[in-house]
């Protein structure tokens, strides 16, 4: 079924099945990669994106829900002030090892700093249960939250 979808601020024209996970229309059909496949079952968190700005697991999300509402997606995030400050914290403290779960640790956090500026440790720990670091840089991505809801600069 065609339909349109915004995505990252721009109407995109998907041919697609409603029930066809957003995660797949994102990366297949839009060729927007930025957004990782971890589980398929929305437990690792590495395929978040935002919708209407809230945190969202794209593997499980149907593109039929999202029709009419805003998508964002790591390749847009940095076009937000929130965004582009988690994202230059992020490179500052050198949070990324393998990489691959930190785009939806990134869009995350950036949710998490939308609605809560300055996060104590309780918030930061509540945001960012649902995402899964197999190499164990939550210390850095603490730091860099911090980092980014602080607005200094290392």
């Amino acid at each position: 079924m065609a339909m349109t979808l915004t995505v990252n601020g721009q109407q995109r024209s998907v041919d697609a099945p409603t029930d066809m996970p957003l995660l797949w229309v994102l990366r297949d059909i839009l060729g927007m990669t930025g957004t990782k496949f971890g589980c398929g079952i929305a437990q690792c968190g590495a395929c978040t994106v935002h919708v209407d700005g809230k945190s969202v697991r794209s593997c499980m999300l149907a593109i039929g829900a999202v029709r009419g509402r805003a998508i964002t997606t790591i390749e847009g995030i940095a076009a937000s002030p929130v965004g582009a400050k988690v994202q230059k914290a992020w490179l500052d403290l050198e949070v990324i090892q393998c990489g691959y779960c930190q785009s939806g640790q990134i869009m995350s956090a950036v949710a998490l700093l939308a609605s809560t500026p300055n996060p104590d440790d309780s918030d930061i720990d509540a945001a960012m249960a649902g995402n899964i670091c197999r190499c164990g840089t939550y210390v850095r991505i603490r730091a860099a939250i911090k980092q980014a809801a602080s607005g200094r600069q290392s």
